[in-house]
């Protein structure tokens, strides 16, 4: 019963799946539970990257088109290019009245914005500072979304007509009254990079490839390590990753990375994991500051779930009262501004919570610590 399906994940669910599922001149077989994948890998992906932006931008009073940033960052750069080899790939594939491939080359886009870029990115909207960076990738998501919303909507038009509504028309009373009375994006040639795609595509796989690492040794990744170290043959892809390293070195969690073009480099290091091109290597051996620096991680994550468990706004501040362990007694002690800034903390006390607090019982490591958020 097609209604019962369209009345549980919605017409724009439905229209996406007979799409991008198979080709429409080929036999289609039909499936709630690839329907369900469609709607959770790829619309909610889609409404979620949306929801990220309209929360900070709130929060920002972010006005886009008032004032333009200064030098763009090169992950700015890199989905500016990817968006606009996306509008040229699936024009031609539209005018070839292949709407499959069409929704696919979307497909791989979200992912790429909501997995990479947003992820990369989530320092610069959360930081307290308006500045230039901030304010660049304010814009870059905004246009990215925007310009989505038109790719889409001749597939998902209800759905593409809330986000552009709210997008488009809260900010721009002159703007056509829908999407669907937009002209159809098109791609600018001069913001397309094939060799900055290229290079950024292989940072992502050597990502994954340190992950791999990581996961192979048994530490988590919000552990830091001391370095890794990769091999990357090719002397021009090499410089490459070198200039885009920070991202790998954010990815994996550690404090340096060291590009190298002979694979000799890592030989005994156990940590590594590697395809027939490349190879990463991560060194295990922790020092005392690296693991009270994990224990400063751990703590951050798990005050992060008491905020939202005490069902605070995510801009509001707090105070944390702490006792118990004088090992992460310590960690509080001598990383207290990391932790303050992550949370949004105003005061970091060694006392016991009062009776207002939100107050629990935490384990790190075998570790105890009675710990109680206040808003501050």
């Amino acid at each position: 019963d097609p209604w019962a399906v369209i009345n549980e994940y919605g017409a724009d669910a439905v229209r996406w799946y007979m799409l991008s599922s198979v080709p429409a001149e080929n036999t289609h077989r039909f499936s709630v539970q690839g329907l369900s994948e469609t709607m959770r890998r790829h619309l909610l992906t889609l409404w979620n990257t949306y929801s990220f932006f309209v929360l900070y931008a709130n929060i920002d009073g972010f006005v886009p088109g008032k004032r333009t940033p200064g030098n763009l960052a090169e992950l700015d750069r890199w989905i500016l290019s990817e968006l606009n080899q996306l509008v040229a790939d699936v024009t031609r594939a539209m005018d070839g009245y292949n709407f499959t491939a069409s929704v696919r080359r979307i497909e791989v886009f979200i992912d790429l914005l909501s997995n990479w870029y947003v992820r990369r990115s989530r320092r610069r909207f959360w930081k307290s500072e308006s500045d230039d960076d901030k304010l660049a990738a304010h814009e870059t998501l905004y246009r990215c979304l925007t310009v989505l919303c038109q790719l889409l909507a001749p597939i998902a038009p209800f759905v593409v007509e809330e986000i552009y509504r709210n997008l488009v028309l809260s900010v721009d009373v002159d703007a056509p009254e829908s999407v669907h009375l937009t002209d159809y994006p098109v791609a600018v040639a001069a913001e397309i990079d094939p060799a900055l795609n290229a290079h950024m595509e292989l940072v992502m796989n050597l990502a994954s490839l340190g992950r791999a690492a990581r996961a192979k040794a048994g530490i988590k990744v919000r552990q830091p390590l001391s370095r890794a170290v990769i091999v990357v043959p090719e002397a021009t892809e090499a410089a490459a990753v070198t200039a885009l390293a920070e991202h790998i070195q954010d990815e994996l969690n550690v404090k340096a990375v060291e590009v190298v073009r002979d694979a000799a480099r890592i030989a005994g290091m156990e940590a590594s994991a590697g395809d027939d091109r490349y190879s990463v290597a991560v060194v295990t051996e922790l020092s005392d500051d690296l693991v009270a620096e994990g224990f400063a991680r751990e703590l951050v994550r798990r005050l992060q779930t008491m905020r939202r468990s005490a069902g605070l706004e995510i801009s509001d501040h707090i105070v944390v009262y702490y006792q118990g362990s004088g090992v992460l007694e310590q960690v509080f002690a001598s990383h207290g501004g990391y932790i303050g800034q992550e949370t949004l903390s105003q005061g970091l006390l060694n006392q016991a919570p009062p009776e207002s607090a939100f107050a629990q019982e935490l384990k790190l490591d075998g570790h105890g610590l009675n710990v109680g958020i206040v808003k501050a």
